[in-house]
């Protein structure tokens, strides 16, 4: 059971069973052009390293702040419907336009602060038609303008992502507490205390959520949110056995 896995302690490597490689794409917020870039860099290099079991996932965060939240959604969707190996999390920003898409008006608030006018302008609603009248017909009018399979999908996007000893989220874990009692509002949410902890649990936690110019080497955990949206830097981790290598847009790979 995934709970009894506390008590051995962190092991000495963290690896991906053999034959099996992963890539994992931080927060792409709206960015469709630094996406489609970095997944030509994903194919070239999955290419050059010859075959294997190869496993996509993405961290969460595909929509708000960049300008083209729709072209990203419909890209993903793609990616997953070809590929079992294709792996999407839901992040926080997925999570609130979600909620206010199913009516939740509080939710449709946090969108607009969260900068969500510019999905919504990605699915044809301006800011200021946004802007005019209550946020109960802000929710009505994002149901009726983004269509329900989009809205579907992001729902159905997987809270964690386990593969051997690396366990991928979007924001984090509770330090202390076992996965199957881990809370989406943690996985999606938390910053402190995951980002300073150091942990006793058996998995290497690759993370986007919390921003930073360079990739964040944390304790027992790697954060791959380089800030794309206003950086250009879209960041993604390689992992094959206990190998680690990174590729970026926007900059020479890490």
């Amino acid at each position: 059971m995934l709970f009894g896995r506390f008590a051995r302690g962190a092991p000495a490597t963290f690896a991906l069973p053999p034959g099996e490689r992963a890539y994992a794409i931080g927060d792409v917020h709206g960015r469709l052009d630094l996406l489609e870039d970095l997944l030509g860099k994903i194919d070239a290099d999955d290419a050059a390293r010859g075959p294997a079991k190869t496993h996509l996932i993405l961290l969460g965060d595909l929509v708000d702040r960049g300008p083209d939240a729709a072209g990203v959604i419909r890209l993903v969707m793609r990616l997953a419907a070809a590929s079992d190996r294709v792996r999407v999390i839901k992040g926080n920003h997925e999570e609130v336009l979600v909620k206010a898409a199913q009516g939740n008006a509080r939710a449709a608030r946090g969108l607009l602060e969260m900068g969500g006018y510019e999905t919504l302008a990605s699915f044809g609603i301006d800011a200021e038609t946004a802007d005019h009248g209550t946020l109960d017909d802000l929710t009505a009018l994002i149901a009726a303008r983004i269509p329900a399979e989009v809205i579907d999908f992001l729902d159905r996007a997987e809270n964690l992502v386990l593969i051997g000893d690396y366990l991928f989220v979007h924001a984090g874990i509770r330090p202390g507490k076992p996965l199957d009692q881990q809370l989406g509002a943690d996985l999606r949410w938390i910053r402190e205390p995951f980002l300073s902890a150091r942990r006793r649990d058996p998995w290497m936690v690759i993370h986007g959520h919390t921003p930073s110019e360079r990739v964040d080497h944390g304790p027992q955990r790697i954060g791959i949110d380089t800030g794309a949206f206003a950086s250009g830097v879209l960041t993604a981790i390689g992992i094959e056995g206990s190998e680690q290598w990174f590729l970026q847009t926007g900059t020479p790979d890490a």
